[in-house]
């Protein structure tokens, strides 16, 4: 069992405590931001276009001009957002059909829904403020000015869109894109270095008047566990929860999330502690950048595709990754209390894990391919030498094999390369 008493600036504390405490006021879902900047834009926009044609200050300009200027630039803007945005669909489609289904790198990048929500606020100010003139004669040349000022705003929100899919369809930007996120949640999560010579502590017992909680809702991947909401209620029934699922996994019905110690009925204490969708998230899923690249690798080695070098530049950014976990301690799935008692514990991958998911399946799949099979041979031979002493078997034994089979396979070359 750890030593160490729970440390509040853990990432999977420190991220959640706030959001549990203020239980009245809970940070709103990517999903809820989404929607409620458009609702703030268009209310913005409703509000200044009745406000503007008030302003009585500066030169005055023609009223029917104005509002001709008003609707031509505001239905413009939202013709031009339809036209990008179904682009842009398409490139979201390219992506998943080239790299993976599951990268959803560009999906989720802010600058999507946020130009949305600006075109819409201009939209709505342009047509508003256009309505409003009504019957004046003049009105002040600070509207017209105004609505080109907003309107190229948003088309330069839609140019740096349009870059931004652009590169989503570019495979070192995605790669890079993966193994950047992949570092930052690396950094956050492992902070401790690896003690060669000590074990990763056994999971607690499952005592026998343990509560057995199962999942009974629609099948959903369980992305965020709210540990610091967890931390404050075993504390205060005296609770120890250990999870028997961890971020990433897929809930189906019927599925044991957690034993809780002692007895009784917790699930519907638990579950609002447990953030659930449809895809898997980067916020605490370490081993899913290892799955996205080997993915990738795994498609440009099919027999469809036939693209080593793709695979070989998935393998670089694997390599990088996995010697960056190689020094870390993992073993970061424990909170206990002061008295030293766990209190919550979630199951998370080992170093065994990590080097299964990222190698073995793209191993299998480059054996026809020399370029794949020798990078990833490179790949093990690199991590043999970057990796404690006390860490080095699972690699090994993966290294042993991918030389044999290169030997077998490409008697040849193998040895000379």
């Amino acid at each position: 069992m750890p030593d160490h008493p729970p440390d509040p600036a853990h990432p999977w504390v420190r991220r959640w405590r706030w959001r549990w405490r203020t239980a009245s006021f809970r940070r709103p879902t990517r999903a809820m931001r989404r929607d409620l900047s458009q609702l703030v834009c268009a209310a913005a926009g409703l509000a200044l276009g009745l406000l503007g044609p008030l302003i009585t200050a500066g030169p005055r300009a023609d009223a029917d001009r104005v509002a001709g200027v008003l609707f031509t630039l505001g239905f413009g803007v939202i013709g031009l957002v339809s036209i990008i945005y179904s682009v842009l669909f398409l490139v979201v489609q390219f992506s998943a059909s080239a790299f993976t289904p599951r990268l959803s790198l560009f999906r989720q990048e802010p600058i999507v829904w946020r130009t949305f929500a600006l075109t819409i606020g201009v939209f709505v100010f342009c047509i508003t403020s256009g309505l409003a003139i009504g019957s004046r004669k003049t009105v002040s040349v600070l509207v017209p000015g105004a609505a080109m000022l907003l309107s190229l705003l948003a088309l330069g929100l839609m140019r740096t869109l349009q870059m931004k899919a652009f590169d989503s369809i570019q495979l070192g930007h995605a790669l890079t894109a993966i193994a950047t996120r992949a570092h930052r949640l690396y950094g956050t999560l492992y902070v401790r270095p690896y003690v060669p010579g000590t074990a990763a502590a056994p999971p607690p017992p499952e005592a026998a008047t343990g509560t057995a909680v199962r999942w009974t809702e629609p099948s959903a991947v369980l992305q965020v566990v709210n540990v610091a909401a967890l931390l404050d209620l075993a504390r205060e029934h005296d609770l120890s929860v250990a999870f028997r699922v961890s971020p990433g996994t897929t809930l189906t019905e019927g599925t044991v999330i957690a034993r809780v110690t002692p007895g009784g009925t917790w699930d519907k204490a638990l579950r609002p502690a447990l953030v659930t969708g449809v895809e898997r998230t980067f916020d605490q899923d370490p081993e899913l950048p290892l799955r996205l690249l080997a993915d990738i690798a795994l498609r440009a080695l099919s027999p469809a595709v036939n693209d080593p070098a793709t695979a070989v530049e998935a393998l670089d950014r694997i390599e990088g990754l996995l010697v960056r976990l190689a020094d870390r301690d993992l073993d970061v799935g424990r909170f206990d209390d002061p008295a030293g008692r766990t209190r919550v514990s979630l199951p998370v991958p080992d170093w065994d894990r990590y080097v299964r998911t990222a190698v073995d399946d793209v191993a299998l799949a480059a054996t026809g391919s020399p370029m794949a099979l020798r990078r990833t041979r490179d790949l093990l031979r690199t991590l043999l030498e970057r990796t404690p002493e006390d860490r080095r078997a699972p690699v090994r034994e993966r290294l042993r094999r991918v030389e044999r089979t290169g030997g077998r396979t490409y008697p040849l070359v193998w040895t000379q390369t």
